[in-house]
């Protein structure tokens, strides 16, 4: 047995949970498709004709990943679709943090749909993004008994949890910084 592999039930509660967080993400995107391109629009990283074929292809790539991570036959490819998501919308965050664009929204979807730009969202996706490679584990150095499936389902609610209260203290920072002044 390899001494670094993950026991199953770690690899798969946080591959689902990236599922989760991806198929969360790619539906909230796909609802209000509109402010999803206005959102990308605002980045101002595609020229203007791109940016609609951007908005529809990005949530389903996401949404993509998200079930692939969910399949043992396809994990591998969803981890590499997952990093590649979460990697694009990182490079995209960081490029506009860097040119001092942080009062537009992150296009995330989450915590009521306004999250603006700030240094946290790329923390919250390089820790995404090793969940993702843990998750995207074989994790295959034991079976399963019906227990571990939910512990499974209990560690994948856990994550999403944290990521959803994360989420959340990161679109109410800007506004407890307002109170404050």
């Amino acid at each position: 047995m390899d001494a670094l592999a993950l026991d199953p039930v770690l690899a798969r509660a946080c591959g689902a949970a990236i599922a989760v967080v991806l198929l969360t993400g790619a539906w909230q995107k796909l609802r209000d498709l509109a402010v999803f391109e206005a959102s990308v629009d605002l980045y101002r990283l595609l020229p203007e004709a791109l940016v609609p074929l951007f908005a529809r292809a990005f949530p389903v790539l996401e949404a993509v990943a998200g079930v692939a991570l969910l399949l043992d036959a396809t994990r591998s490819v969803g981890l590499v679709l997952s990093v590649a998501v979460l990697g694009l919308a990182t490079a995209g965050v960081v490029a506009n943090l860097l040119r001092g664009h942080t009062d537009i929204d992150c296009g995330c979807g989450g915590a009521g749909g306004h999250t603006t730009l700030s240094w946290a969202l790329p923390a919250r996706n390089t820790l995404l993004m090793i969940l993702a490679v843990l998750g995207g584990q074989d994790g295959g150095s034991r079976d399963l008994m019906w227990i571990d499936y939910l512990t499974v389902a209990g560690g994948t609610l856990a994550l999403f949890g944290l990521y959803a209260t994360a989420n959340q203290l990161m679109a109410n920072h800007p506004r407890l910084i307002q109170l404050r002044n």
